[in-house]
């Protein structure tokens, strides 16, 4: 209760009021009601009412204000009710002001006049008669308490991230914001207690504790909890977290450990100041991307555009190139019975699967491609997942598992003037030529290992293309960076990065033609799918670029139970709640075919394992292609593990050799 210092304007005694308290006493709870105690807190933050005493209003910075105990609309500053009855060494000639009310005063012939109006000397306010002012009555100084308050109080605030009230400068200057790294001209609030204050600028000094992000076309929320005000993000949180980027502009914040961010620690959302408040509105937004909110591309002027990523593993760019012949549907190409599909494509005869044949009635019983049951049938021609028809099988008596998609069969025979390789024609190969053992061979465009149909170029020993890659298009989409237009490049500097698996790019690969920091690797756009299967979840996983909003506790991969980053690309199942890295989800049959350096693309996604090796230079037992496990432990032959790599394995005995030391033996 207080009323001493404010008798003489009015008769009620006064509460003490702290507009903190509703914060003090959240941090001091559990996390339970945590959105209701947010609303309390943002209420609180948007609390204004008017001072009866200055007439200005009284906000959340002030933090203290005093409270009428009868009276409903009487509020007072709290130092404005704490004003001190004489000011010393105020006016020029270093008399004393006493604070009374504009009232009738002694005239120059010695008597009383009536009451008047008047103006305060310091700020020229006109005032009425009967509001408080500061005086002198021998040089008649006179000001106004809300002068008077400014000129004791020099604009102090009370502010959380500093434990001392902040005191504004008494002029506006032109110098660096330490809440938000930025140069700016007007007010700074600095402490003048410390010694190495720190100085903020207005704007930040009155930023709200809370604000929720909502997008900038339609004012929806784009994150469901509002975020938190954070006044440093020091490096041991940054690197907790995998060392996050800003969720507007991509950028990081390693350079910047002691400025303010805002934050929501539970779906591991941070932005830079601003960029969450760059909207002059009360609680305002931002695009999830930089540059993103318009297209920089008419839909009219790229008629064929390719729109990724594919929208599952077995999608691929042959089927969008080649599923389709010109007036023929799918179930009229499916029920052409044929033994001629490219001569060159396999030693045996074809025969292209009748799917309105029911399976039990088939020569031969094909089950396609399910990971959910654990079974894996992967094209010979594309390495993709077989999940439906038309294919054709091989239609030999023998144990020859050779399947083709139809739409790989209408791949052309040769291919000239390819931008990766003019000087040359490619020719379409169903192995890679004798020269690369068992079909093997590296990719010169997306660099992954292959033993799928091949476009090589005779006179060049190096020049060997997959099936994907030699068709790359010019131009993509793709919604890791949505409306932007991404080009092929052919060659360029070890400057820019991938935003899928954050390796550096050198050749071949996609880059944003409006955001110079923002390029795609080819085998990235094109071996990471919208959506997968894997049999550690039942349903659909989709891919994610960002932490998953309301996730409560770490990422794991549910693979290889490793811990995961969720500030990298991911399969994430919405209703499980459980994750997957990217290099894992092509595990069908075991647990270990992910890359252990985390690449995002997995190293063996265009490898069909399986078949049989006979030479007894290498191992008196028949081999199989496989990829390593743990269980599998080292090479016979070089001793190194063979865990993640092509290996050949003995299924009668435990001989194992990994894919170069049995290359070299066999020669």
């Amino acid at each position: 209760m207080m009323k001493e210092n404010m008798m003489f304007e009015h008769e009620h005694p006064f509460s003490l009021i702290d507009l903190w308290s509703e914060q003090l006493r959240r941090e001091e709870e559990s996390e339970e009601d945590e959105e209701e105690n947010d609303d309390v807190l943002i209420a609180n933050q948007d609390f204004q009412c008017l001072c009866s005493r200055c007439g200005e209003d009284i906000k959340w910075y002030h933090r203290y204000y005093y409270s009428c105990c009868h009276c409903s609309d009487y509020f007072v500053h709290k130092f404005c009710a704490e004003l001190p009855q004489r000011l010393e060494d105020v006016c020029e000639v270093g008399h004393a002001l006493d604070l009374t009310q504009s009232a009738s005063h002694l005239n120059w012939k010695g008597g009383w006049s009536r009451e008047y109006d008047w103006n305060c000397n310091i700020c020229g306010r006109y005032h009425k008669s009967g509001d408080l002012w500061y005086r002198c009555d021998r040089c008649y100084f006179q000001f106004d308490v809300n002068c008077g308050t400014k000129m004791l109080q020099k604009n102090v605030i009370h502010h959380p991230s500093h434990k001392h009230p902040l005191i504004c400068f008494p002029k506006q200057i032109l110098d660096k914001c330490d809440a938000c790294g930025k140069e700016h001209k007007g007010n700074f609030y600095h402490c003048s207690i410390c010694l190495c204050s720190k100085i903020i600028h207005s704007d930040c000094a009155f930023l709200p504790q809370k604000l929720q992000i909502q997008d900038t076309t339609n004012d929806v929320f784009s994150h469901i909890h509002h975020l938190t005000l954070a006044y440093s993000f020091p490096y041991d949180d940054q690197i907790s977290k995998n060392w996050p980027g800003c969720r507007v502009c991509r950028n990081g914040f390693s350079d910047q450990s002691n400025l303010w961010i805002y934050k929501c620690e539970k779906c591991r959302y941070y932005t830079h100041l601003d960029c969450a408040t760059s909207r002059n509105e009360p609680f305002m937004t931002i695009l999830k991307s930089p540059g993103t909110g318009s297209k920089n591309y008419n839909d009219d002027e790229h008629p064929d555009l390719l729109h990724l990523p594919f929208p599952d593993p077995s999608y691929s760019i042959l089927k969008h190139l080649f599923s389709m012949e010109k007036g023929l549907s799918t179930l009229e190409i499916s029920n052409k019975i044929t033994c001629k599909a490219q001569g060159i494509i396999h030693k045996h005869p074809l025969i292209l699967e009748d799917i309105t044949i029911p399976t039990s009635s088939r020569k031969k019983s094909i089950s396609y491609h399910d990971p959910m049951k654990r079974i894996q049938l992967l094209c010979d021609g594309c390495v993709r997942p077989i999940t439906s028809g038309p294919i054709y099988v091989c239609d030999s008596e023998g144990q020859c598992n050779f399947v083709l998609h139809e739409w790989c069969s209408q791949l052309p025979a040769e291919l000239k003037d390819h931008p990766a390789h003019r000087q040359h024609t490619l020719i379409l190969h169903s192995k890679a030529p004798p020269r690369k053992f068992f079909g093997v061979f590296r990719c010169g465009i997306c660099r992954l290992h292959c033993n799928g149909f091949a476009y090589c170029c005779m006179d060049c020993n190096n020049c060997i293309f997959d099936v994907h890659c030699a068709f790359l298009p010019k131009e993509i989409t793709h919604t890791s960076h949505p409306n932007h237009l991404f080009s092929r490049v052919h060659h360029g500097a070890w400057d820019n990065w991938c935003c899928i698996c954050r390796c550096y790019t050198d050749m071949n690969y996609f880059s944003c033609r409006t955001c110079n920091d923002f390029s795609l690797h080819a085998k990235c756009a094109l071996f990471i799918p919208e959506t997968t299967w894997n049999k550690c979840d039942k349903h659909p996983m989709k891919l994610s670029y960002f932490p998953i909003e309301n996730h409560k506790s770490d990422y794991f991969c549910e693979v290889c139970e490793r811990e995961l980053n969720p500030e990298r690309p991911f399969y994430h199942c919405h209703e499980c709640m459980q994750s997957m890295h990217t290099t894992c989800a092509p595990s069908i049959l075991q647990y270990e075919t992910y890359d252990i350096d985390d690449k995002g693309v997995y190293e063996f996604v265009n490898v069909k394992f399986g078949g049989r090796y006979e030479n007894s230079k290498v191992h008196p037992h028949p081999l199989s292609f496989v990829q390593g496990i743990q269980d599998d432990g080292e090479c016979h032959k070089c001793g190194y593990k063979l865990q993640f790599k092509m290996i050949f394995k003995c299924l009668t005995c435990e001989f194992a050799v990994d894919y170069d030391c049995c290359s070299e033996t066999s020669e």
